[in-house]
């Protein structure tokens, strides 16, 4: 099984809403995914995710341009369901969570595409590289929960290169092409 990294920056893809003016935005730790795929041996995909995902948002819908988005990403909260595949990807064949403890996305340009769909352009830092990368991202959904919260949906699907990270383990067995698969909702600071 190989590796999540990009679930990161995936997840810095997340952004999005529509409110009367700018507005600061938290990830909701308890609904937010970031999941990746990889194959395997050349016969069928692993999965994988990272259980601790974090961010913020600044989104101000009369000018997406301005938005700023902000994801953060425990490195050692990979979970495969296989505790010993976890603990080989925690270490420095794969994200060498010690030495680079977080995974990264800084957005620097969002650009409206359609209804709720958003080029995002951004850095993606992972095992100390930073590499730019371009997301699409689609806004889910908006709405008040039932404690009055103004929340927000977004989606982002992205594939990284995971030799761009210097994750190089396994050239043979494991697919250099990483997909991400991110969702969060964020929450309306008051």
């Amino acid at each position: 099984m190989k590796l999540i990294t990009p679930a990161l920056l995936a997840f810095a893809l997340l952004f999005g809403a529509s409110q009367a003016s700018a507005a600061n935005w938290k990830v909701d730790e308890s609904h937010a995914f970031a999941v990746f795929k990889v194959m395997h041996l050349g016969i069928a995909p692993a999965y994988g995710q990272f259980v601790k995902v974090g961010g913020s948002l600044d989104f101000d819908p009369a000018n997406p341009g301005a938005t700023r988005l902000t994801i953060e990403i425990a490195a050692d909260s990979v979970f495969t369901g296989n505790k010993k595949r976890d603990d080989h990807l925690k270490n420095a064949d794969f994200f060498d969570a010690k030495q680079f403890p977080k995974l990264t996305f800084q957005s620097t340009a969002w650009k409206k595409t359609g209804d709720g769909t958003y080029e995002v352009t951004g850095n993606l830092t992972l095992r100390g590289q930073t590499k730019p990368v371009t997301v699409t991202v689609k806004q889910t959904g908006m709405g008040k929960d039932p404690w009055g919260n103004e929340r927000v949906g977004m989606t982002a699907d992205f594939t990284i290169d995971r030799m761009d990270y210097g994750i190089a383990y396994m050239p043979d067995g494991l697919g250099k092409q990483v997909d991400l698969m991110l969702s969060a909702e964020f929450i309306k600071q008051k």
